[in-house]
């Protein structure tokens, strides 16, 4: 009989004590009081058990003290279905579905911290209610590409957007008391040979451009715990990394959390002794096959651990700093006495997920005011596409979610517009049929477009292989499916045609000039139909940003622009540097199809002009920048007003804009509000590998203040002195 996965454990029942009850279990006792009490109790074998894995998503507590088991759950989406015991196969509880959130891209692109912390907070509880330790999530890899299968579960290709983004998630998620584990650490920026890749890249590119929202979920969102990449860095795997790990992570940001290997991402025993790693999950040792039973004692931070504690080879030294963090993890998370109960599957809880959604929603092109639908002068909507009808929880690899319900866009269009006007549907194409089949669904298609007055195109990507897809990257950059072909023919016979496009990455649009309108709507996780509705209707006005530049054709990004992606299988250069996404199209005065931090909004907004209230300062100053900011639509809307920064006498190469600092103001029609940004050192620096330092030069600096990278509405200068 196969075991099953009880992710609701338990504790066993406290021991009895002859004496006064142990300081461990004194919750008014200082944490770290607390747990060197604790570890001084532990035996060496239970101490080596506690740094593996004892299921696929468990490892050991310590039955004879009390200490609970350490349950793990994917994310950062939703809370993962239980899987058996030994396997990935889900267990087939009736009681493990969740609400399934947005995609992070999605979230990324509210550019709203508020939303985020909402995300953080309700998925926490999520996860609290099923009793589980650890929260594997939220993902801040850098979008390198738009070929990366796992885009979607990321925050974008800025470092300061991701970093604001990932702070209140990580705060909302451990206020459950259950611990974020920020992922992947680091520089796993593309999907295929994750496992074999060692990633080259100079100091100035990691600390500017990979590392910054990591270190801001350690040292800001106080995270708790960390998973380490698959990749190398240094030739050194990212899970028993010394330089990643040990230097920066502990050395030079203070890290007092545990760090968790990816599942398979440890191979030697040695390295994960000394260089950093915590928690080992998912090995796959001694020649047993992925998905054997009975492994987890010859995990290298098992009984090889053991075996050279008792021969004398290695010392306790590194494993009782490793126990000090993983008792750390257990007195903030399931040993806490005022650890919140958590609730899942609460209204309010679909209530975050459809705000988020709306959001999140981008509308990247809306020529003729075609958007929003006036349904006083339709009457019959042709809805057209697959994904229309397609569940986008499920599937994509360890982000999935089972989601208790998902309304798909197509029922959320129907929902909406209830039985006032006809809403005819046609797929138009199938991700699984021949192509023959394809082409008699095309034809069908574009009948259907003639006769109506308004097409809803759906369409983008999904969760298969080689889309949005964990372990796997895109094939291409064009839409799948001859979906390109089909938007071109619908636009001949209507000209009424909006693009729905869901999706977690950029693509190529070559009938972008065809098409009147495009929306942006990401996965939408168990809202998602409804969000769509919601902006496509006018029932909520469009406030998204793209969190990354799409490129109009893939060369046009600088990874592939270096042919520096995806490597030989061994390594990967990123020849690029601190040039990444918006920052290389701006130096090489190349036109993105959407730029970074671009999106639209169903009325407008005027910018004034900025003011200083300095105009010189020191290095160590901060500076205010007040600009106002007017709704002179007839709508209420919000805009993301951006903040941009040039050096304009570096001593070295800096981009022409980065990005240092965003705020989303909801406005009346009509109404004006000052919106003010402290700037300070730290948004003036720049990374000196020769000093190994962050470096603010005299000079002098512009200030630009937008509604996206390339959409600058006034600038200043000032001068920093010496």
């Amino acid at each position: 009989m196969k075991k099953v996965l009880f992710g609701f454990a338990f504790a066993v029942a406290l021991p009895l004590f002859a004496q006064q009850k142990p300081v461990y279990l004194d919750a008014s006792k200082p944490l770290e009081v607390r747990v060197e009490d604790a570890l001084k109790r532990l035996t060496v074998e239970e101490k080596v058990a506690m740094l593996h894995a004892q299921s696929k998503f468990s490892s050991p507590g310590v039955p004879r003290l009390g200490i609970p088991e350490f349950w793990m759950t994917d994310g950062p989406h939703g809370i993962r279905p239980e899987v058996l015991w030994d396997e990935w196969n889900q267990a087939g509880w009736t009681n493990d579905s969740c609400v399934a959130f947005p995609a992070l891209t999605c979230l990324a692109a509210t550019w709203n911290p508020e939303m985020s912390m909402l995300y953080g907070k309700s998925i926490g509880e999520e996860a609290r209610y099923r009793n589980k330790t650890v929260l594997l999530g939220p993902g801040v890899n850098i979008y390198r590409t738009p070929l990366n299968g796992r885009n979607f579960e990321y925050m974008g290709e800025d470092p300061y957007l991701a970093s604001r983004m990932v702070v209140p998630y990580v705060q909302g998620v451990q206020q459950n008391g259950v611990a974020a584990c920020v992922k992947h650490y680091a520089l796993n920026n593309q999907e295929i040979n994750r496992h074999t890749t060692n990633v080259i890249v100079d100091d100035r590119a990691l600390y500017e451009i990979y590392l910054p929202a990591f270190k801001a979920a350690v040292q800001e969102g106080k995270a708790w715990s960390i998973m380490g990449a698959y990749n190398l860095y240094k030739g050194q795997h990212a899970c028993h990394n010394q330089y990643l790990l040990n230097d920066i992570l502990r050395g030079e940001w203070g890290f007092d959390g545990v760090v968790v290997s990816d599942w398979g991402g440890t191979h030697d025993t040695d390295q994960a002794i000394t260089n950093g790693l915590d928690m080992e999950f998912g090995s796959w040792t001694d020649g047993l096959a992925n998905g054997s039973s009975n492994a987890y004692d010859n995990y290298y931070l098992a009984m090889p651990y053991l075996e050279r504690i008792k021969s004398g080879k290695v010392g306790t030294k590194e494993l009782d700093e490793k126990v000090r963090r993983i008792l750390r993890l257990a007195f903030r998370t399931t040993m806490d006495v005022n650890r919140p109960f958590g609730s899942i599957l609460s209204p309010e809880h679909y209530e975050a997920a459809r705000r988020i959604g709306e959001e999140g929603i981008v509308l990247l092109q809306n020529k003729g005011g075609v958007l929003p639908i006036d349904l006083n002068k339709v009457k019959k909507i042709a809805v057209i596409g697959e994904n229309a009808v397609k569940m986008m929880s499920r599937d994509g690899g360890s982000s999935e979610a089972k989601s208790k319900y998902e309304v798909v866009p197509l029922e959320g269009i129907r929902k909406y517009v209830a039985d006032r006007i006809e809403v005819d549907y046609q797929p138009g194409y199938s991700s699984t049929a021949s192509k023959s089949v394809n082409d008699s669904l095309h034809t069908e298609a574009v009948k259907a477009a003639k006769g109506a007055d308004i097409v809803l195109y759906i369409g983008g990507m999904n969760k298969n292989l080689h889309m949005d897809c964990e372990g796997v990257d895109r094939e291409s950059y064009n839409l799948p499916y001859e979906q390109d072909a089909l938007i071109a023919d619908l636009s001949v016979v209507n000209p009424s045609l909006v693009a729905v496009m869901v999706c977690g990455n950029a693509y190529a649009m070559p009938w972008h000039k065809k098409v009147p309108a495009i929306v942006q709507a990401w996965y939408g996780g168990t809202e998602a139909g409804n969000a769509i509705a919601d902006v496509l209707f006018g029932e909520v006005n469009p406030s998204g940003k793209l969190p990354f530049s799409f490129p109009v054709k893939i060369e046009d990004n600088a990874a592939h622009a270096f042919n520096a992606y995806p490597g030989d299988g061994e390594t990967v250069e990123y020849k690029e540097g601190i040039f990444v996404g918006y920052r290389w199209f701006e130096k090489e005065k190349i036109k993105p199809l959407f730029a970074f931090g671009h999106g639209l909004s169903y009325t407008s907004f005027d910018y004034g002009k900025i003011t200083l209230d300095k105009k010189t300062i020191k290095s160590t100053d901060n500076i205010t920048v007040t600009i106002p900011i007017t709704n002179s639509g007839n709508r209420e809307g919000a805009e993301v007003v951006q903040l941009y920064i040039m050096d304009m006498e570096s001593s070295l190469p800096r981009p022409l804009k980065e990005l240092k600092g965003f705020k989303k103001v909801n406005l009346a029609p009509g109404e004006t509000v000052k919106v003010n940004f402290t700037i300070g050192k730290e948004a003036l620096s720049f990374y000196t590998p020769e000093r190994h330092e962050w470096v603010v030069e005299p000079g002098k600096f512009q200030i630009l203040v937008g509604t996206a990278s390339d959409d600058i509405r006034s600038s200043a200068t000032f001068r920093v002195e010496r």
